[in-house]
Formats: structure tokens, sequence, C-alpha cells
């Protein structure tokens, strides 16, 4: 499926929030959601807010998404970016277990922390975003000064310490 995508880029000045832990909901556009969401059909959008919601059912942060129970749900989660994201890998780790339950994350590919290894490389596949991703604030759309990864974990896929993750590469759109 082809989608056009017509954006404006702010001057750099909206990349400094990009880089920081100030802002924390960076939408996702609609057109990388649309082509997500073709694949996987979710139900649940964890991380969102009235005015950026992928899915019907969302938790807004005073709902606390990571205090939520997500099973049977598929779930995309584009989470805070900022130094809870950690919390919010495991979290999704964890309610892929329940029967029914496919959790498919954005995050940035941050191959080198620890949430990546402890968590990340148990996911069933790992999609590498092929150029900088785009997120949306207040209808502008400005790319991400990161690499940025499709991470699912499946209920019905798990991989054992020393065997690898499916990986690809997604289009960027």
């Amino acid at each position: 499926m082809e989608v056009q995508v017509e954006t404006t880029i702010k001057p750099k000045s909206n990349l400094k929030a990009l880089f920081s832990s100030k802002k924390m909901d960076w939408e996702t556009s609609d057109a990388f959601f649309a082509r997500l969401s073709e694949k996987w059909h979710f139900t649940l959008d964890p991380c969102a807010n009235p005015l950026n919601t992928k899915c019907a059912k969302y938790f807004t942060e005073e709902d606390d998404g990571l205090t939520q129970d997500w099973g049977g749900h598929t779930a995309f989660v584009n989470p805070p970016y900022g130094r809870q994201i950690g919390k919010w890998v495991k979290k999704c780790y964890e309610e892929s277990h329940k029967p029914n339950t496919t959790v498919v994350m954005l995050i940035p590919s941050r191959t080198d922390t620890k949430y990546w290894h402890r968590y990340v490389m148990k996911a069933s596949e790992i999609f590498f975003v092929k150029g900088r991703i785009k997120f949306v604030d207040n209808g502008v759309a400005s790319p991400a000064p990161f690499p940025s990864a499709v991470v699912v974990f499946r209920h019905d896929a798990w991989h054992t310490p020393n065997q690898m993750p499916t990986l690809g590469v997604v289009e960027n759109v």
C-alpha cells in the first residue's frame, strides 16, 4: 500500500525537544501508523492522549498505561522517549506473555542500552526503520534525530536466550 504524505518541516528549533526529555507526547504520523496497522490491526494505544491517539481504546498519562492490563489486545506503543523508556519496554515484554496479546513498539534504535539487551533482543521481530521517522507536533512533522526500530513482542513467538529474533527493515513513509 502506497501512502502519499505531505508534511511541513519546522526549523531546527523543534529538534531540541526531540533530543531532550522535556516533551513526551510525540505523535506518530498517520501514514506510518497506517502502514503498521495494516499488518497488525491495533486495538490499544497505551501511550496516548485524546488528540494523538491512534486507537479507539487508549490510555492517557493520567491513566498510566504502565499500571493497566493490556491482555487480549494488539497494542501500538510509541512510548515517552525520556528516562522512563526502559520501564515501557519491560512492560511491553511482560504484557506480551498474556494470551492473545501482541505488542508493537516504535522506539529509538538504541542497541547499546540495557533495556535493548534485556528485552528487545527477546522480541519475535525487530524492524529497523529505513531513514529517519518524522514525528508530529501540533500538525507539523519533524524528523527524529535518531534511528528508529519497530519491535514486535508476540505471545506465540518466544525465543530462547541464544536464538535471534527475526530482523527486517520497514520503509519510512
